[in-house]
């Protein structure tokens, strides 16, 4: 049974103060806008797979039926897209990235990630913004399975940076020895994306 969780790493207090939880520049929605890099691919759930691999002492791998095994939880996050709409107190259901981890040993010099996904979407991270109860992937949303338009069947959720850092169709994570731009970052946004810092763009 998935249990609940909450931390100050995914959300407010339980009735919070609206306006401190909105970054600078956003505006909030009731909707989850649905935005993508290209066409929404369909991937069948006997064929998905989820790969740890890169700067790791022996990569790791599980199919869809194995990745449900995986203790599971409940989060409650606010939202926020670099496109300036936040929702708040969305409802996911997912594995944390720390639980994906105990599977693996990083190796020393593998402090960067790029994740990957079915299309061909990436996103790069430091291993930081990976752990500390910051991130998770996500098969559920509002407690129905994740819809393909909205990164079903599982995603990436950082919810502590722009929702474009939160990869749709996750694959994989690859570890490595520096930080390589990833699909957007090549294309001008910042390589991190914070929204405390509006960090929407290369140079911001």
């Amino acid at each position: 049974m998935a249990k609940r969780f909450i931390s100050r790493a995914f959300t407010g207090r339980r009735q919070p103060d609206v306006a401190g939880r909105l970054p600078p520049g956003q505006y909030i929605t009731p909707d989850f806008p649905v935005l993508s890099a290209g066409p929404t691919p369909r991937v069948a759930l006997d064929e998905w797979q989820f790969r740890i691999e890169g700067l790791v002492t022996e990569p790791v791998e599980w199919s869809w039926e194995a990745f449900l095994q995986l203790p599971s939880r409940k989060f409650v996050v606010d939202i926020h897209c670099v496109t300036k709409w936040s929702k708040l107190d969305t409802h996911w259901e997912g594995v944390s990235v720390d639980t994906l981890l105990e599977s693996v040993a990083i190796e020393s010099q593998g402090r960067f990630a790029t994740v990957y996904c079915y299309g061909g979407y990436t996103t790069n991270l430091p291993l930081a913004d990976l752990t500390g109860s910051k991130a998770f992937v996500a098969y559920r949303y509002d407690g129905q399975p994740l819809a393909p338009e909205q990164g079903g069947p599982a995603r990436l959720v950082e919810p502590h940076l722009y929702l474009r850092k939160s990869a749709k169709r996750v694959n994989g994570i690859r570890f490595m020895d520096a930080d390589r731009p990833g699909f957007w970052e090549s294309l001008g946004y910042h390589h991190r994306g914070d929204p405390r810092q509006e960090q929407r763009y290369r140079g911001d």
